[in-house]
């Protein structure tokens, strides 16, 4: 900082005040010395100046994983909207118990950055409370956490709205596929079956826990148990309602390897809009990974800068349902032996 204010002719104290970025420094001062550090290739030291004002100036994030789909897309919008605020990205991937048990023991995050954004975990009572206890703003992202800030669409308002384009379509046996598997989240899909469970209450279709299954994503011969378990029933269903894409288009593949057609025998619906969903023109129920990301990133930055904003906000996202080429009309019984006729 002596070199750069030496360089630009100004004082220490100057500098200082420029790369902080107060307004109390002229415009034609502010350009000598940014042209002075960038002479010098002049970098600020953030455990340098963290010493002065308090703050490291990152941001942390907690995931499950980076492969995932919704992950990347939150991600991507979430990183150049930081910087821009000259925040830097930490991300902690905790993809099992041993790296998760290993996070809350050290807890990393404490004194390395300004705030954290929890990703999609089922985090256990213990848990939050070593979260409350950081001393920096956690927001929950993709989840509804009473009494903490948290940024999530309405899973409820989307699987009603999905399950009510399938009833508008003449559908009432309407099965449901909720996702299990080893990411330790449950949140969303709790949700979105209880709201496909509304709309069919809203509708006065009584509720068939036969209709109800589960599957992991990825898992062929699981994908294939569960229809043969829904087809197998008395009164199979006529709409399948998957609670991610993935799984709706295993369902969909599995179903056209055992020539049932689709729309015109089953219709099928997912959830997501992930790229994968206009590949295979899959109806759906579309999110934005995207705007969840930056809206997490602004109220991130609202409560590091100010810390009497609400720390009980709870931004919630709206979805959309997306009708593509997976879901059509209640097929007629005339319908019905056409296809049969002629598959």
């Amino acid at each position: 900082m002596a070199d750069v204010a030496e360089r630009a002719g100004v004082s220490v104290s100057t500098v200082s005040r420029t790369l902080r970025g107060l307004s109390t420094v002229s415009p034609e001062v502010r350009a000598r010395v940014e042209e002075a550090a960038r002479e010098l290739n002049f970098a600020v030291s953030r455990q340098a100046a963290s010493l002065v004002t308090g703050r490291t100036g990152n941001v942390a994030v907690l995931v499950p994983a980076l492969d995932a789909w919704f992950m990347g897309s939150a991600l991507s919008s979430l990183a150049p909207l930081l910087r821009a605020a000259g925040m830097e990205l930490n991300v902690y991937v905790i993809p099992d118990l041993a790296e998760r048990t290993s996070f809350f023991e050290r807890l990393p995050a404490r004194r390395n950055a300004d705030a954290l954004l929890v990703f999609s975990f089922d985090l256990t009572d213990e848990e939050t409370t070593r979260l409350d206890n950081l001393g920096m703003p956690v927001i929950y992202v993709s989840q509804h956490v009473d009494g903490r800030p948290s940024v999530y669409v309405d899973d409820v308002a989307g699987a009603h709205f999905g399950t009510r384009h399938l009833l508008n379509l003449g559908h009432r046996r309407i099965a449901f596929v909720q996702t299990i598997g080893a990411s330790g989240f449950s949140f969303s899909s709790n949700e979105r079956l209880l709201g496909y469970q509304q709309a069919l209450t809203e509708a006065n279709v009584p509720l068939d826990s036969d209709l109800v299954v589960a599957t992991q994503v990825g898992d062929k011969r699981g994908t294939a148990e569960v229809l043969g378990k829904l087809l197998s029933l008395r009164e199979p269903p006529t709409a399948i309602f998957a609670e991610q894409d993935e799984v709706a288009v295993a369902v969909i593949r599995t179903l056209r390897k055992t020539h049932i057609a689709v729309p015109e025998r089953i219709s099928v619906l997912g959830f997501d809009d992930q790229p994968l969903a206009d590949w295979f023109d899959l109806s759906t129920v579309a999110q934005s990974p995207s705007d969840i990301g930056r809206q997490a990133g602004e109220l991130a930055l609202k409560l590091i800068a100010d810390s009497g904003t609400d720390h009980g906000r709870h931004i919630v996202l709206p979805t959309i349902v997306i009708p593509r080429a997976t879901t059509a009309p209640l097929p007629s019984p005339q319908d019905e032996q056409e296809v049969r006729d002629h598959p």
